[in-house]
């Protein structure tokens, strides 16, 4: 588990087949905030452009959503989504944490809603603001998190 008492700079993804929802945040002052979708190749990222994307931001945690079906069970995609996780870790040496990503696609069309209506976000994926709903659930939680 990351110390909790020290101020991280988190980045979420909500892993995709196609595209994969981003997002920074702070923890220092609780932020989270989407970025642009990231393209996939069949579940596989330019590995050199998201790691241009992380040296960017600086990371010290990665939150990876971890879609498991209603009754806990895993899918393809659930294994597909912890086998990013290892390599990004394996490509960073940084924390990597999943996040239960259950119900966040609605939630994050909701707050897309009304991220919009303030003026906000107008590029914004709902799979990126689902991403952000992950960093905000480990403010909430960081407890909640599985390694």
């Amino acid at each position: 588990m990351p110390d909790l008492n020290q101020p991280h700079m988190l980045m979420a993804f909500d892993f995709g087949t196609q595209k994969m929802g981003m997002a920074v945040g702070q923890s220092l002052i609780h932020s989270a905030n989407p970025l642009a979708l990231f393209p996939m190749r069949d579940g596989i990222p330019d590995w050199d452009n998201l790691l241009k994307i992380v040296k960017q931001y600086q990371p010290t945690l990665f939150l990876v959503g971890l879609p498991l079906n209603m009754d806990d069970s895993e899918s393809e995609l659930s294994a597909r989504a912890r086998k990013f996780a290892r390599r990004l870790r394996h490509q960073t040496n940084i924390e990597t944490l999943m996040v239960d990503e259950r119900l966040t696609t609605r939630e994050a069309r909701d707050e897309l809603i009304s991220y919009q209506a303030k003026g906000r976000g107008k590029n914004i994926a709902a799979d990126s603001m689902a991403a952000a709903l992950f960093i905000e659930s480990w403010y909430r939680d960081p407890q909640g998190v599985k390694p």
